[in-house]
């Protein structure tokens, strides 16, 4: 056929690129060779031109990829409209310095972001609770959910609508699971927590979910470990919504909040309005950046 449809891309495997048509369905299309001279490799989230080569086995070339909005390496998506990074009220445990490296992650790239807290049927009050009170400030936005119960998937599914959106965090903690609450069709892998407490492995590549019409979750490979974005030192204290509310009233212009005396942020913490275990990640992270 000689006419340009218009897709996003889906999913990417084995050199095939899986594009969503409205009104046409799922096609696998080859990547025209042109794009490797523009430099350019499609990505999940792209929305691009393709053509149909054969209409009866759902095949097609891309020939044209549209200007993104944005786009990210790990995991490789475009066109991204928000994040939520997926934890564990119970185990695999909470490791909050990966979860603020991936907060930190995402503010780098402007990419608005919120914590899933799953499976809190199994949890202790304590634990929500902790969560809740650690980022009050941040000014990140919590959901609590169970994929066993259904509680909170209602909500989560309301804040995806309309938009694409990644879906991470650690192995394990229930993102496959959630992915197949709200959308049944997805039947994807999941996998139980190992005995030392590590999510098995189950998701292998990116792949966008259609939910419902234009909104798309792209469920991730786990993360088990992340670099902090190559930010200056002296910026990082920007990336920290907590901190906010007192910038301007140290004694010093330029206070890292860090060792400076007169420093507003660190009275807050002093007198609780900061959380002493944010700050104390902050600090790590300005320390590894210097």
């Amino acid at each position: 056929m000689d006419e340009l449809l218009t897709g996003k891309i889906i999913k990417g495997i084995a050199g095939f690129y899986y594009v969503q048509s409205e009104g046409k369905g799922l096609f696998a299309c080859k990547a025209k060779g042109l794009f490797r001279g523009l430099g350019i490799k499609p990505l999940v989230g792209d929305v691009c031109r393709f053509r149909i080569t054969d209409e009866s086995d759902m095949e097609g070339n891309v020939e044209e990829i549209l200007p993104r909005k944005n786009s990210i390496i790990r995991p490789a998506c475009a066109n991204i409209d928000g994040a939520v990074i997926v934890v564990s009220a119970t185990r695999p445990a909470i490791k909050y310095m990966l979860l603020d490296k991936i907060l930190l992650f995402f503010e780098y790239y402007e990419i608005p972001v919120c914590i899933c807290l799953n499976k809190t049927d199994e949890a202790d009050a304590s634990v929500i609770n902790e969560v809740r009170i650690r980022y009050a400030k941040s000014g990140v936005r919590l959901i609590c959910t169970s994929a066993v119960t259904g509680a909170g998937v209602d909500e989560l599914k309301k804040h995806l609508s309309g938009k694409t959106v990644i879906l991470t965090g650690p192995s394990g903690t229930g993102k496959s699971s959630l992915v197949n609450e709200m959308f049944p069709g997805a039947a994807m892998e999941t996998g139980d927590v190992s005995k030392i407490g590590r999510g098995r492995h189950t998701t292998r590549h990116t792949e966008l979910f259609r939910i419902a019409p234009d909104t798309y979750v792209a469920d991730t490979p786990g993360f088990t470990s992340l670099d902090i974005p190559s930010i200056e030192p002296d910026r990082l204290k920007f990336y920290y919504n907590e901190f906010a509310p007192f910038e301007g009233k140290c004694r010093f212009d330029m206070c890292t909040h860090i060792h400076e005396p007169g420093c507003a942020v660190k009275e807050a913490l002093e007198s609780g309005e900061i959380d002493e275990g944010r700050y104390e990640i902050y600090k790590e992270f300005y320390s590894a950046l210097k």
